[in-house]
């Protein structure tokens, strides 16, 4: 089965309660009510407390603003292997999934969105950006995610405060 990234990819279809349907959907294609899907949002966290942030392609939604990377899982992927293959699609980098971990979920109108936290060093020059998706690659503190997103220079997660609570307990 072709599973492939881009407009033609298949996701896993789950009811509300997460268990799999046994159906594939089309991205791009309306998900019936009571049909979830999962994304992925992938934080990377370097020794120095820096998380790494990528620049989205001027030519993508969200236009040349800096997100953390994510995507949705491919049919097949589980969450943690959506979020080890959305970062190497769009940075090149491999996680080690020991330095990984689901740190919450919550849930929109048909998502089951997977917040996961890895701690590992990488150098920007590691870095591969992916051509039409990424254009640019940075390490920010605490402090300045929440001024780029006050700025509305930082994709909005409305769970931002959140995520950066958690990890500092």
């Amino acid at each position: 089965m072709n599973t492939q990234s881009g407009a033609g990819e298949l996701w896993d279809v789950y009811d509300r309660n997460r268990n799999k349907t046994g159906r594939l959907h089309r991205r791009g294609d309306d998900l019936p009510e009571g049909d979830y899907h999962i994304v992925v949002h992938v934080w990377m966290q370097n020794s120095r407390g820096e998380y790494l942030l990528t620049k989205r392609s001027p030519n993508k939604g969200y236009p040349n603003m800096w997100e953390t990377t994510g995507g949705s899982a491919l049919a097949g992927d589980d969450s943690l292997t959506a979020a080890l293959r959305e970062v190497h699609e769009e940075t090149g980098l491999t996680l080690d999934p020991s330095r990984g971990k689901r740190i919450f979920e919550f849930i929109t109108r048909d998502t089951f969105v997977d917040v996961w936290l890895f701690l590992q060093d990488f150098s920007l020059d590691d870095i591969v950006l992916q051509e039409g998706e990424t254009c640019g690659a940075r390490y920010v503190v605490s402090d300045e995610l929440r001024a780029l997103s006050e700025r509305g220079e930082l994709v909005p997660y409305r769970y931002l405060d959140r995520l950066l609570d958690d990890i500092s307990m």
